[in-house]
C-alpha cells in the first residue's frame, strides 16, 4: 500500500517552472505548461508508451522521472526501462521525447530517482527502481521485501555511443524508503527508511570479498576509541601486555598524527580532520595498561566527523552530555519560544497535551549515506522522534530536500553530498506544521513550494489545507491575553475541490498548486507572479 497505493501520479518538472507530466490510462504522456502570459491551455500529449500495457497482468503504474533538463526516466509498470532524449521541456519548439534506451529489466518496478552526470568524458544516467518481491526465507514476518535497484547507464562511444547498463546493484529491506536519491555526481546514495537496508552481493562480489577476507577479518574490534569536547580529543589504545613506554614512538604535527608499538607497523597514521596544536598534545600509559593520548584542538568548538580522514578502524564514543548539547543546537531552528517562562499556567507546548495522534513509534526511522563503489553505510543518523513528512526538490541540481518534525514545527534539510562537514543543512522552518499536521488522520500528499512560502497537504478526497509562511502585518496586533504585540501572522486556507473524485497527485510550486484526479487536474492559485 505504501509503495504503489500512496504514489504520486502527477510528476513536477523542477528543471522549468509550473511544469506538470502525468501518464494517463492509454499509457500516454500528457504535459500541462502554465506560464503567466498565456491562457490556460488544455494537457497535450508528448509520447506515447510503445507496449500494449493490457497485457501485462501483473502492472504496476507507469512513472518517470526528470534526469536533467533535457533527460527522462519512464517505466511503463511493466518491467521496461526508458531513457528518452527530450530536448528542452515545457515549450513545444524544441521539445520532442525520443527513445535513447530501453531494456527489460524483470519483474515490475516504479522509478524512485534517476540522475544524469559525465564521468570519464561518458555521459551516464544512474536509475535507482524500487520493487515489492515475495521473501520465500521469510517464513515469520510479511513474507515480502523491499529491493532497490541501482543501475548506472553510460554512453558507449566504441559502440555507436549506444547506452549500455555498465552497472547494477541491489540493496534490500523490510520497510518501502520515505525517501531514496542518488547524489549528482552517481558517486553516493541516501535513503530514509524505517528499517534498514542492505547491499545484496552478486556472487563474484562475494568471491572477491572472501579474498580480501582472509587477509583482514572485517569484524575486527575497533583498534582505537576516541571522545571530543569543545576543545581537545581523547584517544584510548588497549596495549598488548609486553608493550612498555620505550616501546611507544608517537609523532605529532599540526594536521598529522603517527603511533608505532615496537616494530609493527603504524598503529595510527595519517591526516586529522582539523588542525592541532601540536605542541601542547601529551600522551600517558594509564594504569589499566591503555595508552591515552590527548589532542587539543586549534579550532575549539569545531565538532569532528572523524579523527583521521578515512580511516575507518576507530570508534567514536559520545557521551550523554554531547548528546543533549547537539540537542540543545538544534533548538533554535524550532518555534521561536517553545516554554520562555515554565512558572506560566500554559506553556505554549506541554507533551501531555500532545494528542494522540502525536504518538510516535519507539523505534524511528534512519537516514543512511551509501557510498557507490563499496555499497557499504558511510554515514547513519538516526532520526528518533524526528518523524519523516515529506520531500521536495528546491533546487533540481542538488539532491531532493526532505523535510522532518522537530517538536511541534517541521524542518527542511537540503542533503550536500559534496561537503561532508555539512553534509545536511537546514535551509528552512515551518512553524506549527509538525503539530497540525499530525492531525489530519486522512492525509495522502504533503509538499512545500520550492520558496518555502507555503506547505501544503490534501486529503484522499476533496479538501486540500495550505499554510502560508507568517508576513509581517500592516497594523500591529495586541494579544491581551500574554500582553504581546503581533507584529505578523501565518495563515491557514482550506480548498475543497469542486469533486469527490479521488486524489491521486499533488504538487506545489511558489506560485500554485495541481491537484490530479481520476478524472481531473485542478490549479490553485497561492501566490500571484511579480
Amino acid at each position: 500500500m505504501r509503495a504503489f497505493g500512496m504514489y504520486n501520479y502527477l510528476h513536477l518538472d523542477s528543471w522549468y517552472q509550473d511544469n506538470v507530466y502525468y501518464v494517463d490510462q492509454f499509457g500516454r504522456v500528457m504535459n500541462l505548461s502554465v506560464t503567466l502570459d498565456t491562457a490556460l491551455q488544455k494537457p497535450r500529449e508528448v509520447f506515447r508508451l510503445p507496449t500494449d500495457l493490457t497485457a501485462c497482468d501483473n502492472r504496476l503504474c507507469a512513472s518517470m522521472h526528470f534526469s536533467s533538463s533535457t533527460w527522462v526516466t519512464l517505466s511503463d509498470g511493466t518491467g521496461r526501462l526508458y531513457l528518452i532524449k527530450s530536448g528542452k521541456r515545457g515549450s513545444s519548439a524544441s521539445e520532442k521525447w525520443e527513445i535513447v534506451f530501453n531494456e527489460e529489466l524483470g519483474s515490475p518496478f516504479i522509478l524512485a530517482h534517476s540522475v544524469s552526470f559525465v564521468k570519464s568524458d561518458a555521459h551516464s544516467l544512474a536509475v535507482l527502481v524500487l520493487r515489492v518481491e515475495k521473501d520465500e526465507l521469510d517464513t515469520k514476518g510479511s513474507g515480502f521485501h523491499v529491493t532497490l535497484e541501482w543501475l548506472t547507464i553510460a554512453e558507449r562511444k566504441e559502440s555507436d555511443h549506444r547506452y549500455e547498463i555498465v552497472k547494477r546493484r541491489i540493496l534490500q529491506g523490510k520497510s518501502v524508503p520515505h525517501y531514496a536519491a542518488i547524489e549528482p555526481s552517481g558517486d553516493g546514495l541516501m535513503i530514509v527508511s524505517h528499517k534498514p537496508f542492505t547491499y545484496m552481493q552478486s556472487e563474484s562480489d562475494k568471491l572477491e570479498e572472501n579474498d580480501d577476507a582472509k587477509v583482514s577479518n572485517e569484524k575486527k574490534d575497533p583498534l582505537y576509541y576516541w571522545q571530543q569536547t569543545q576543545d581537545d580529543m581523547t584517544i584510548t589504545v588497549q596495549l598488548p601486555q609486553d608493550i612498555t613506554k620505550d616501546d611507544i614512538k608517537i609523532r605529532f604535527s599540526p594536521d598529522n598524527i603517527w603511533v608505532t608499538l615496537k616494530d609493527q607497523p603504524p598503529l595510527m597514521e595519517g591526516k586529522l580532520y582539523s588542525s592541532v596544536d601540536h605542541e601542547s598534545c601529551t600522551w600517558i600509559i594509564r594504569e589499566d595498561k591503555s595508552l591515552e593520548i590527548s589532542l587539543i584542538k586549534k579550532n575549539e568548538g569545531c565538532q569532528w566527523p572523524e579523527l583521521i580522514i578515512g580511516d575507518t578502524r576507530g570508534e567514536f564514543i559520545m557521551d550523554p552530555s554531547q548528546c543533549s548539547e547537539i540537542a540543545e543546537s538544534l533548538m533554535h531552528l524550532t518555534s521561536e519560544v517553545m516554554n520562555p517562562n515554565p512558572e506560566k499556567e500554559n506553556p505554549p507546548c506541554n507533551a501531555q497535551e500532545l494528542e494522540e495522534c502525536d504518538a510516535f513509534l519507539e523505534d524511528g526511522a534512519s537516514l543512511c549515506r551509501f557510498d557507490g563503489d563499496t555499497l557499504k553505510v558511510t554515514h547513519t543518523i538516526n532520526l528518533g522522534s524526528n518523524q519523516y513528512l515529506f520531500s521536495v526538490v528546491v533546487n533540481p541540481r542538488e539532491m531532493p530536500c526532505f523535510c522532518l518534525r522537530h517538536d511541534v514545527d517541521a524542518l527542511l534539510w537540503q542533503p550536500h553530498s559534496d561537503q561532508p562537514e555539512n553534509m545536511w543543512e537546514h535551509i528552512a522552518t515551518f512553524n506549527a506544521l509538525g503539530y497540525v499536521q499530525a492531525s489530519k488522520q486522512d492525509k495522502k500528499f504533503m509538499a512545500c513550494a520550492p520558496d518555502y512560502s507555503y506547505a501544503a497537504l490534501c486529503e484522499c478526497l476533496r479538501r486540500v489545507f495550505i499554510y502560508r509562511q507568517p508576513t509581517p502585518l500592516a497594523t500591529v496586533l495586541y494579544n491581551r491575553k500574554e500582553g504581546r504585540q503581533v507584529g505578523q501572522v501565518a495563515k491557514q486556507l482550506v480548498a475543497t475541490l469542486e469533486s469527490s473524485d479521488p486524489i491521486l497527485g499533488f504538487q506545489a510550486t511558489s506560485e500554485r498548486l495541481f491537484v490530479l484526479t481520476t478524472k481531473t487536474l485542478f490549479l490553485i492559485k497561492v501566490n500571484s507572479g511579480n
